[in-house]
């Protein structure tokens, strides 16, 4: 046997991969947490202003090396609004529902993704003559309907608020990935987002200052500042950082099918923390939008 034929295991990739699904695995769980101490608000300007510190003295470094220049702040721009608007209802959804639901249901956004995709680039609109896409999307469709009208209090007002911020937080995902991608097709991601950060909490703290209360930040106990720092650099700074570097080391597409199973992982650490649970008929759709999702997802590697 040829042994120069056989493809090894790329141990970078693969942790870069494991990484990005834990810290996102964690990010819904403490955001739920500091749902009873701050407004989605003020805990979003907090976290999203952690990760920005963690990555300025990258910046810094990149502007002392000349990556950075005025290229890269005028194409930040174009990902900022729907950056705030997303990160903001990704947020506010789990003030009504629970974490583990909530991201089940914004496993929704391949289809937003895709859709944009096939608006803005060319090359992926190929993907219309694609039998095996067009059954990804209606898979993941029927999936995403079956797991909200399965949920046991599915017609309570304070679910369908929930329901509706989390799917218009996917919707804004779409919106925001294909502006990343225009904007930062050919500047390294790490700068890209560093530059993003800093947009975003400046933004975030205007919507702070209009609509929370950031006064409460001075009287919330250690414990919250604990989940703040954590969910800020795990759930922000390295989880985007880790996603991308498997990326450019293996392509989109494994890295895509292992995030897919963040659901399940949220689940795990829901159920211990706030006893969350899905009941059967959920997790039957649940696997069908995860694999509708997939078969997309294979469908887009496989474009001529």
């Amino acid at each position: 046997m040829n042994t120069q034929n056989i493809r090894k295991i790329d141990a970078a990739a693969t942790f870069a991969c494991i990484g990005a699904l834990l810290c996102w695995s964690v990010g819904p769980v403490f955001i739920k947490l500091l749902t009873g101490c701050l407004d989605l608000w003020t805990q979003n300007l907090l976290r999203y202003l952690v990760a920005c510190l963690f990555w300025l003295p990258f910046l810094a470094l990149a502007f002392k090396t000349g990556q950075l220049d005025n290229r890269v702040w005028r194409k930040a721009l174009l990902p900022l609004a729907p950056n705030l608007v997303m990160q903001s209802l990704w947020a506010g959804a789990f003030y009504y529902i629970e974490p583990a639901f909530m991201n089940l249901l914004t496993q929704s956004s391949i289809i937003w993704i895709a859709g944009f995709s096939l608006i803005f680039f060319a090359d992926e609109r190929v993907l219309v003559k694609s039998r095996r896409f067009w059954l990804g999307m209606a898979l993941s469709i029927i999936g995403v309907v079956g797991v909200m009208v399965c949920k046991e209090n599915f017609a309570a007002a304070k679910t369908m608020t929930g329901i509706g911020i989390a799917l218009a937080a996917a919707v804004m995902w779409g919106v925001y990935a294909v502006c990343a991608r225009i904007a930062f097709r050919d500047i390294d991601s790490r700068i890209g987002f560093s530059v993003i950060s800093i947009y975003t909490t400046s933004g975030l703290f205007v919507l702070a200052v209009l609509f929370g209360r950031i006064q409460d930040c001075l009287n919330i106990p250690t414990q919250s500042w604990v989940y703040i720092v954590v969910s800020g650099v795990l759930a922000i700074a390295f989880s985007h950082v880790l996603y991308y570097a498997a990326i450019r080391r293996i392509g989109a597409t494994i890295p895509s099918l292992v995030l897919l199973s963040t659901p399940f992982t949220v689940l795990a650490i829901s159920r211990l923390v706030f006893g969350e649970s899905l009941n059967g008929f959920q997790w039957l759709f649940g696997m069908i939008l995860i694999s509708g999702s997939a078969l997309a997802i294979w469908a887009q590697q496989h474009l001529k």
